[in-house]
């Protein structure tokens, strides 16, 4: 593979763009940001087929992998020059199920050029509603806004800009016709099984979501598109997609009979080839949830991602309501949470820690964590640290994704007691030796806040050099608090043995 490059660091740039790498399609949207919101200048679509490459092991073969870095490849053209901040790249359900990933996105990210994030099934479900709400009047009504991607299908309850109830399904277009119809052969019989298979995923969560109820129903994928297009060019729905035109469309896929005899008006070759997977999942979407009608927007993930990154570059972050949220919930104690968080943020401003290209925020991630570190105490004092790191391993966290969630649950896993090096090992490559060096100033950082007195303790200086960590405070200072030395001395000793020397002056 070519050598990764380097795009430009913080400049402002006059675009912004996504990129959603979906089961089946890779999308990118480039946009210009206005006052109002944003133009859209490009947008790139290709089938990757991602989700057909993967075998029974999860593991993908070298045609998927080919035609992924390909397309990758040809973003990245088109993206060169934009700078890091201004670009966010997400990877979906197939790239969360796939094995061994981290090879396969160091070469992703190469022929991008940018970070590769992959993120859950719910925050997927968050983003897809963000683009679907910017794309629409808000009329204040509640929406059941629906995807159907290639491996997954999401579904979210939601009102003006804000998500409700949000679920991800294991099915999908893809994966529904390489389980159902992977010959070709659409028959009654094969039909009726991958609707029953839909149903059955939807059965936990459809009384709930139809106690939760909606005012409007509004679909929102390639799949969704593709049907609402083929039923109104066919004359089968003068708008939206029905149960009666949908019916239809089923009816025409049976006698073709096979998939390479489909000739509908309105699907292309390459929606064609898992159109039989995606009726059968709306199919047993509609039937499930008893749905009447369903609008097609053209708002999806990548519009959700754009207008979430348009959010982060005007500090809007939902990120940092996630934090404050998390922290209500497990009654952390705010005011001892901010002074860690400040001390740590004037740690850093000294000895900054140098972020790998792969990423960006480190600095952000530090300060969530601090004001999370305690975040185990509701649990239990006793190890309270392993019950915080659980918790923020395993809880939907909005915004953030699946390596950030393992970042902050590693700085706070590590934040006191022993220093298990091992702990970053589930993390990225590049950010290992680097988030060390951020767990050595959370760990500072709670030390010199043991007492939770108001003042906030800061040294007078602080250096780093590889792996020697200086705090300067004078020896006057130190001696006037005896206990804040102790714990430093202390501290000293469990960095030493993680191969981290600790001066204290």
């Amino acid at each position: 593979m070519a050598k990764k490059k380097s795009p430009p660091a913080e400049p402002d740039s006059p675009e912004v763009a996504a990129a959603d790498l979906g089961s089946n399609s890779f999308h990118m949207i480039v946009a210009r940001p206005q006052p109002q919101g944003l133009v859209i200048t490009d947008r790139i679509r290709e089938s990757v087929r991602l989700a057909a490459g993967l075998d029974s092991k999860n593991h993908l073969d070298g045609d998927a992998r080919r035609r992924a870095l390909e397309c990758l490849a040809r973003f990245g053209q088109r993206l060169q020059g934009l700078p890091v901040h201004a670009v966010r790249a997400v990877g979906t359900n197939t790239l969360r199920q796939l094995r061994h990933r981290r090879g396969f996105l160091a070469d992703a990210e190469s022929a991008l050029g940018y970070p590769i994030e992959i993120v859950s099934g719910y925050e997927e479900a968050r983003l897809i509603y963000l683009g679907v709400a910017h794309s629409i009047a808000d009329d204040d009504r509640q929406r059941l806004v629906v995807d159907i991607g290639g491996g997954s299908t999401e579904l979210i309850i939601g009102k003006a800009f804000a998500a409700r109830e949000m679920e991800s399904l294991h099915m999908g277009c893809v994966s529904t016709t390489a389980r159902h119809f992977a010959d070709g052969a659409i028959t009654e019989k094969r039909m009726a099984r991958a609707e029953l298979h839909a149903r059955r995923e939807l059965e936990p969560i459809v009384q709930r979501y139809r106690r939760i109820g909606w005012d409007r129903v509004i679909g929102a994928s390639g799949t969704i598109r593709a049907v609402e297009r083929c039923l109104r060019v066919n004359g089968w729905s003068d708008s939206g997609i029905d149960p009666d035109g949908l019916a239809r469309l089923r009816k025409a896929l049976l006698e073709a009979g096979h998939v390479h005899r489909l000739s509908l008006n309105g699907v292309g070759r390459s929606r064609a080839e898992v159109i039989a997977g995606g009726v059968a999942v709306l199919s047993g979407i509609l039937q499930a949830l008893k749905l009447e009608h369903m609008e097609a927007s053209d708002g999806a993930l990548r519009e959700g991602l754009l207008f979430d990154l348009l959010g982060r570059i005007r500090h809007e972050d939902v990120r940092e309501a996630t934090v404050t949220a998390l922290a209500t919930r497990y009654h952390v104690d705010d005011e001892q949470a901010r002074r860690v968080a400040a001390t740590v943020e004037a740690l850093h401003t000294q000895a900054p820690v140098a972020e790998p290209s792969s990423t960006r925020g480190f600095k952000d991630m530090l300060i969530w964590a601090a004001r999370l570190h305690e975040v185990g105490l509701d649990i239990s004092h006793s190890q309270y640290h392993k019950h915080g790191a659980y918790i923020l391993h395993h809880s939907d966290l909005a915004g953030f994704s699946r390596e950030e969630q393992s970042l902050l649950a590693t700085l706070v896993r590590v934040h006191r007691r022993k220093l298990p090096v091992w702990a970053f090992e589930e993390l990225p490559a590049d950010w290992q030796a680097p988030a060390l060096r951020l767990a050595v100033l959370l760990r500072l950082s709670v030390v010199l806040n043991r007492a939770r007195n108001p003042e906030i303790v800061v040294p007078r200086r602080v250096t780093a050099d590889g792996t020697t960590i200086t705090l300067k405070f004078g020896r006057e200072w130190l001696s006037q608090r005896p206990l804040i030395s102790a714990d430093l001395e202390e501290e000293a000793d469990y960095l030493a043995r993680a191969g981290v020397s600790l001066r204290i002056e």
